[in-house]
């Protein structure tokens, strides 16, 4: 039977072994494990449909290249110039963002976060991303990383978790896109006109989502390079007018650390967004580190230029430093011209940002359909073989949370964001001990131990931003948090009643808990 999305479901008489002859030509040593363990029969619904993180089964048969990504060779569009600049728009999407850095705690503190952070904390998660995208090349992205670490019920609260960050991160972007653009057009600041604007912004961008990735990564590409020229040009007439001397001043009585870090973080995280968009990349083992490489080198150029030509070439005023401020810069080096390239720029530039975000979002509850953990008709793609379900659901959330302010939506996501990246860090590391032979297209070149000191700084600040988060925000958080916690309990009742369907996809590779080897007078199947 063919699910929604046109993929045939997976039935009760042959699942267990078209999963073990898979397993036997691709990965030949676990082949006699998986004969000696069918399914089951808990995990088999009366339709033949699998039940939701029932399978007792490791990820096996991890897929080498192109191989076991959740579409085929044939399919995948994404080459490496797309994939940059959709990871470049997932993390940054240019400096638009960061002026709240220096009002928080000055220039000095401002270009050192941008230098240190992305050490601490970007590069590991690139790396982290690069390894495990790699590993499982499918659109489950994170979701399966943590499912196959820890079980069925992680990988749901990692699913819902990073969704709903993404989506409140994705609410942000009409936001910043109108704040732009109020300073020339004042009616956008607030009321009718403001909220009218919302909705048919997010209308048009949810619609080039629907045409496809290749339209998004193309469009991302366009976006990019208009977007960052009006900084190059800004930097060149910064030139002569730069005071090395106002990239040191530094006042430690006088900083807002929760806003200065909650503002790094934001600009510096997400690298792992792109990983629900493997199953879309062309030969994603070799393709996907190659564009986490450049991407990281790209992201921190495009923070670093433009901070350093402002502070530098304009005297300070901490108070003007707030959203926005980089178009007033403009007007005081170049003139109107040069502020309104500036401010087309950055609703351009939040215009990639959108896309790219709802990409990665709608993919990912594609990919946590395709593994069963929602109803099949979130695994529906459209005749552009776009995630239709998943765009509407993502589109819907962002206009709910488009009245949120600036920062009350950037420290929320960030809350969530931490919780998901902990799980992150706990599987990447579970899979380096209990599967240290596995195949990898790509690997970090540390050994376990080398992995796990890699992980202290971006714990530590991961705890840092959750102590200085406000309350409100973590009650709220927390909130989120424990939804997600009865929501998986809630799915699985539903489909066991049979309200909704239910289906794996049968092209990927099973997936459960990861268990180190059974001793000899011990069962394999617990």
């Amino acid at each position: 039977m063919a699910d929604a999305g046109g993929r045939p479901e997976v039935s009760s008489g042959h699942s267990a072994a078209a999963a073990a002859a898979t397993t036997a030509a691709v990965d030949p040593v676990h082949a006699d494990t998986v004969q000696e363990k069918p399914a089951p029969e808990s995990a088999q619904s009366a339709n033949g449909a699998v039940l939701m993180g029932e399978c007792n089964t490791e990820y096996r048969g991890l897929p080498d290249g192109d191989a076991g990504g959740s579409m085929p060779s044939s399919a995948r569009t994404v080459s490496m110039i797309p994939l940059i600049f959709l990871i470049f728009y997932e993390v940054s999407g240019g400096p638009f963002g960061i002026e709240d850095s220096v009002g928080a705690a000055g220039p000095l503190l401002a270009i050192i976060g941008f230098l240190v952070l992305p050490v601490i904390w970007s590069i590991p998660e690139a790396l982290i991303t690069a390894e495990l995208g790699a590993m499982f090349p499918e659109n489950g992205g994170y979701v399966v990383w943590v499912a196959s670490a820890l079980g069925p019920y992680w990988g749901f609260q990692q699913g819902w978790m990073k969704w709903l960050s993404g989506v409140i991160d994705n609410a942000l972007y009409p936001v910043l896109f109108l704040d732009y653009l109020k300073s020339g057009v004042p009616a956008l600041g607030g009321g009718a006109p403001r909220a009218f604007a919302v909705v048919g912004l997010t209308a048009v961008l949810t619609l080039l989502n629907y045409r496809g990735l290749t339209v998004v990564g193309w469009v991302a590409i366009c976006l990019g390079v208009f977007s960052l020229l009006p900084f190059f040009v800004m930097g060149l007439i910064a030139l002569p007018k730069l005071r090395p001397a106002r990239w040191l001043v530094i006042d430690l009585h006088n900083v807002d650390w929760n806003l200065y870090l909650n503002t790094l973080f934001w600009n510096l995280n997400y690298w792992d967004s792109i990983s629900t968009l493997a199953g879309e990349v062309k030969n994603p083992g070799k393709t996907l580190p190659k564009a986490l490489f450049y991407a990281v080198i790209f992201v921190v150029i495009a923070y670093l230029y433009p901070l350093l030509a402002g502070t530098g070439a304009v005297p300070l005023d901490r108070g003007q430093w707030t959203d926005g401020y980089f178009a007033d810069i403009a007007k005081l080096l170049g003139g109107a011209w040069l502020m309104w390239w500036v401010q087309s720029a950055a609703a351009l530039s939040n215009m990639g940002m959108f896309v790219a975000e709802m990409s990665s979002d709608s993919y990912q509850l594609l990919g946590m359909a395709e593994r069963g953990m929602l109803p099949s008709f979130f695994a529906a793609r459209s005749r552009y073989g776009t995630p239709l379900a998943g765009i509407l659901f993502s589109a819907s959330g962002v206009l709910l949370l488009s009245t949120m302010s600036f920062q009350e939506i950037v420290a929320a996501e960030n809350f969530l964001y931490c919780f998901g990246m902990l799980l992150e860090f706990v599987a990447f590391i579970l899979h380096r001990v209990r599967r240290p032979d596995a195949a990898r297209p790509y690997r970090v070149p540390l050994g376990t131990a080398g992995c796990v000191a890699m992980l202290v700084p971006p714990t530590a600040l991961i705890a840092v931003v959750l102590a200085l988060s406000t309350l409100k925000v973590a009650v709220v958080s927390l909130g989120a948090v424990a939804v997600g916690l009865v929501l998986q309990p809630a799915l699985r009742f539903v489909e066991k009643k049979k309200w909704l369907r239910f289906s794996v996809n049968p092209d990927l590779p099973e997936i459960g808990v990861i268990r180190p080897p059974a001793a000899p007078d011990e069962p394999l199947v617990p």
